[in-house]
């Protein structure tokens, strides 16, 4: 299936559901939709970051510190979450951790995203079509990437607000 016909939930500025729509009229419309963010670290508290291909709808090429994506009709946060991990990284039967719920708006992206962590080592099987590479990387040294290289805006805010919730652990 063509990524721009996946039916995608539609909600509204309090996260209610409204609607099912082709992603590509949520994309064109700028609607308010849900998304998963999943923060995959290794066992030595190393982030996975992953460069996005060029033929994504949004932020084509630009780093991403989350796997995800939209929450397709039907879908609840977590099979979304599972799904996502499933096609994009080929990690099945990990446990997730759920975090928080937050709304961003930027760049004619407009969503509602809950953020999960998990644990997985790797090998990974990137999906070709959403992930073009990754490499495991340390907190700080993600910062200083995203200072020079283009990361996606929401993930940053992600990353920035689990990282204030759990400055103790790391």
């Amino acid at each position: 299936m063509n990524p721009g016909d996946e039916i995608v939930l539609i909600v509204d500025e309090q996260n209610h559901e409204m609607a099912h729509v082709p992603r590509r009229v949520m994309r064109e419309g700028g609607l308010i939709h849900r998304a998963c963010y999943i923060l995959v670290f290794n066992r030595h508290g190393e982030i996975f970051v992953q460069k996005r291909t060029m033929g994504k709808d949004i932020y084509p090429g630009y780093h991403d510190v989350a796997t995800g994506g939209v929450v397709l009709a039907g879908e609840s946060y977590e099979l979304s979450a599972k799904r996502e991990l499933v096609e994009e990284l080929g990690v099945r039967r990990v446990a997730l951790t759920r975090h928080f719920d937050f709304y961003h708006e930027a760049d004619n992206n407009r969503v509602w995203g809950r953020v999960f962590s998990c644990t997985a080592e790797g090998p990974f099987v990137l999906q070709p079509e959403e992930v073009e590479g990754g490499f495991f990387l340390g907190v700080d040294a993600v910062q200083s990437l995203a200072a020079v290289e283009q990361f996606t805006p929401d993930g940053l805010v992600v990353l920035k607000r689990f990282l204030a919730d759990h400055e103790t652990l790391l």
